[in-house]
């Protein structure tokens, strides 16, 4: 099996798949398109999910988010970092992040 385990990858892998938006996290939404467009909870579901964990340095820790939007018609990416540099966001968003998350 090749298993894919850069943050690059993943990433490719994705837009391959028509993940074709990068999202920006702000506090309690999702923007894109040079904030044009603002996706709130509710609006979208994360339909996979991706934990990269730096071997020593807690600053490479991230999470890919592939995130689909019917209401908008959109499907994107967003990367975050977790643990101490993750975003400072609404409870309702990190909720929205959380729910329908599959690790893979």
């Amino acid at each position: 099996m090749n298993t894919m385990t850069t943050l690059s990858e993943i990433t490719n892998l994705l837009k391959a798949r028509g993940y074709t938006t990068d999202f920006n996290l702000k506090e309690n939404y999702l923007e894109c398109d040079g904030n044009l467009l603002k996706i709130y909870p509710g609006e979208f579901v994360i339909d996979k999910q991706y934990r990269f964990e730096g071997p020593s340095d807690p600053g490479d820790e991230a999470i890919v988010y592939a995130i689909s939007s019917q209401k908008h018609d959109v499907r994107g990416v967003l990367v975050n970092g977790y643990g101490t540099s993750s975003s400072s966001i609404t409870d309702e968003m990190l909720k929205a992040l959380c729910v329908n998350s599959q690790n893979l």
